[in-house]
């Protein structure tokens, strides 16, 4: 719903003066086989505008996951529609898991598709042989542009505004809804630290799995139970593609998240500790110093503050 709610409301906020929501400048409309509400994951409907009808009427047809568990269960009109849509020469819009739909469609034969670091295991799974870019907030490839969800939905249809309808108006609207400027489609997804980029399909997979799992860490022998591989081939693969092991890149990606939320967050030093994986606020600290040469406080102390508007 996240995703699928900033995707419209920045088509929402350019399309008119304010927020006053007439759709002037761009409009949308909600696709369904029936008119019969659609469940999100969190339990809010969503009202469908109209039946899936002749998709070329359309400039683009954006398709916006669900839950994993509940993609196969798709059913073929709405693949059919898709392949109508390509056919016509609409591009399409994988948001969040909507690239797994478009894959499962037939539909990125060819073409890269981001999706959220998150899901890269279960992409993995479900498509033999194809690499999905988790590396980046959006791709746009030709005709076909996907994105990882969450915030990068607002990102991507930004994208969007601005190239039909203008700077200024994409500006507008994440600025209402208080989202920095437009991010670039190859901003790295947060998590995974630079150093750690690799091509060896072992180590991204194990980095990815203790991304997932920064808030419990797993031991290395149990990332690699649940990766199918020896304990020894893991540290094997991880001294040869990154030149350290499988522990220290797992220290390191809880210890540059824990960066992160001192930056970016007022959260306490305590629930950061608890949030990273570790005992408590001084198991953080002794081992952020040791990384960073400065403690969580000091580096909160040297956070930018962002002045206050003036009253009008």
């Amino acid at each position: 719903l996240c995703a699928f709610a900033n995707f419209v409301d920045v088509l929402r906020l350019a399309a008119d003066e304010g927020d006053r929501s007439r759709p002037i400048l761009c409009e949308w409309s909600i696709l369904s086989e029936s008119m019969d509400p659609i469940a999100s994951s969190c339990g809010v409907a969503v009202q469908p505008g109209e039946r899936l009808g002749d998709p070329a009427r359309f400039d683009y047809i954006v398709v916006v996951g669900g839950l994993l568990e509940e993609i196969p269960n798709i059913g073929p009109t709405y693949t059919r529609f898709l392949a109508r849509a390509a056919a016509a020469g609409v591009p399409l819009v994988g948001v969040c898991t909507g690239a797994f739909l478009l894959h499962r469609a037939g539909l990125m034969d060819g073409y890269r598709a981001c999706v959220s670091w998150f899901c890269h295991a279960d992409f993995l799974e479900q498509f033999d042989g194809l690499e999905p870019i988790s590396d980046q907030i959006f791709v746009v490839d030709r005709d076909r542009l996907t994105c990882a969800g969450g915030a990068s939905s607002a990102h991507l249809a930004a994208y969007l505004v601005e190239k039909h309808v203008g700077r200024a108006q994409a500006s507008k609207s994440l600025h209402i809804m208080i989202i920095d400027d437009a991010l670039r489609p190859e901003k790295p997804q947060p998590g995974i630290p630079l150093d750690f980029r690799t091509e060896d399909p072992m180590v991204r997979r194990a980095l990815l799995l203790m991304q997932q799992r920064i808030d419990a860490p797993l031991s290395v022998a149990e990332l690699a139970r649940q990766m199918g591989n020896s304990k020894r081939q893991l540290e094997r693969h991880f001294r040869t593609a990154l030149d350290t092991s499988p522990q220290a890149a797992f220290l390191d990606i809880r210890l540059s998240f824990a960066r992160h939320l001192l930056e970016v967050t007022d959260k306490s030093i305590s629930a950061i500790a608890v949030e990273c994986g570790f005992c408590d606020s001084s198991h953080l600290s002794r081992l952020f110093r040791r990384r960073y040469d400065s403690t969580p406080f000091e580096i909160r102390k040297t956070r930018p503050l962002v002045e206050a508007p003036t009253p009008q």
